[in-house]
């Protein structure tokens, strides 16, 4: 079936269908189209069709648009940093002015076999001090999974954010050790969100 190809949903559509039939050609040209949506769909496409490289995924980084950093994160993580994602930084992306941005980028540091020099100083102070708390949760979910010691400090301070943010850090004190984490862990178990106060449970066996 051929498609209208001035129309944005047809070549959105296109690129999509380019990932699943390995139509890698469709795909590399719909990469450059003056729409983010086309744009992030065929990044996706050339990821499925095993043809994605490097500087396919670092001009992701560099999009304009948020939509495509956004899939380009995504993709950093699917690949769990490995392969043509290991050339790529996302560290740049934690600074992001796009909150969800920000957000999936921490996600996919933490994803990564190996974190980015640099990524965990900058997790930990999102942690902290981001006014957005879907970017604070998933900066410590990061700090947990990546389990580097320096990150505990911003870790103990999580927990007593907000539930959600509460939550994610005490399931990221997993992985460390020691009085202060004890201590925390014992506060958690009287915690007034009873996710937390689970979570504590669990980690205190």
């Amino acid at each position: 079936m051929v498609v209208d190809p001035e129309s944005v949903s047809a070549r959105r559509r296109n690129a999509a269908v380019a990932g699943h039939r390995g139509d890698v050609a469709t795909a590399r040209r719909l990469v450059d189209d003056p729409d983010a949506g086309v744009r992030a769909t065929a990044l996706g496409a050339l990821a499925r069709a095993g043809a994605l490289e490097a500087p396919d995924l670092a001009g992701a980084v560099a999009d304009p648009d948020p939509a495509v950093r956004r899939r380009a994160a995504e993709l950093v993580a699917q690949l769990t940093g490995d392969g043509v994602a290991a050339e790529v930084s996302i560290v740049g992306l934690l600074d992001d002015p796009e909150p969800t941005v920000v957000e999936t980028a921490a996600w996919a540091s933490g994803e990564r076999t190996r974190p980015e020099p640099g990524a965990v100083a900058r997790l930990a102070a999102l942690a902290t001090d981001a006014d957005d708390a879907l970017v604070r949760e998933a900066a410590v979910a990061a700090l947990g999974s990546i389990g580097d010691e320096a990150a505990l400090p911003a870790i103990l301070a999580a927990t007593a954010d907000k539930a959600t943010v509460r939550r994610r850090a005490v399931l990221a004190l997993a992985p460390f050790e020691g009085p202060e984490v004890d201590a925390a862990l014992e506060r958690a178990r009287s915690d007034r969100d009873w996710q937390v106060r689970q979570a504590a449970e669990d980690l205190l066996g």
